[in-house]
């Protein structure tokens, strides 16, 4: 289930559609993948929770990496009501949505968590050909790239090698 506690659930729906061999790819296109991957995160399976889950992804891609404003991602919330629940151990929230758009609207609030909590921590990895996310967890809050092995050292070839070029040239 993805939900406001759990922000890594949220970097796998983001990174679904990452970067293989230079093509985009989808990893929620394929049916089979996708029932599996909602199923995986509580979810039905339902296509109609796929159509949902998928716009919600793309919203939430397009405010990270495109700088769209938070506003957009109303109407994936659109009667959605978010109830709280008083005990003696504390206040417990409930989530009232239907039931095809719930892992949508989760994804929507553990970002909003994850926002207020961590602000700027998820973000679009530096390196302009990859389309991952990553979520900086470091105490600087400085990472770049989506993996340091793949993204960080492809970065750093490249300067490094454009430096050589640039000195080679003067």
């Amino acid at each position: 289930m993805v939900g406001p506690e759990q922000p890594d659930t949220l970097l796998e729906l983001l990174n679904t559609t990452p970067v293989v061999n230079g093509a985009a790819q989808d990893e929620l296109a394929d049916p089979e993948a996708a029932r599996a991957w909602q199923r995986a995160h509580g979810g039905s399976g339902s296509d109609e929770e796929l159509w949902h889950l998928v716009q919600a992804r793309d919203a939430l891609q397009a405010v990270l990496r495109d700088g769209h404003p938070a506003t957009s991602l109303a109407p994936l919330l659109k009667g959605v009501v978010y109830r709280p629940h008083v005990s003696t151990g504390g206040v417990a929230w409930e989530l009232d949505a239907p039931a095809e758009r719930r892992l949508a609207v989760e994804a929507v609030l553990a970002w909003s968590a994850l926002e207020e909590a961590k602000p700027g921590r998820l973000r679009p990895c530096a390196n302009p050909e990859c389309r991952l996310f990553l979520l900086d967890r470091s105490k600087t809050n400085r990472a770049r790239w989506c993996s340091m092995a793949v993204c960080g050292n492809r970065m750093k070839a490249r300067r490094h090698y454009q430096r050589t070029r640039d000195s080679a040239a003067e």
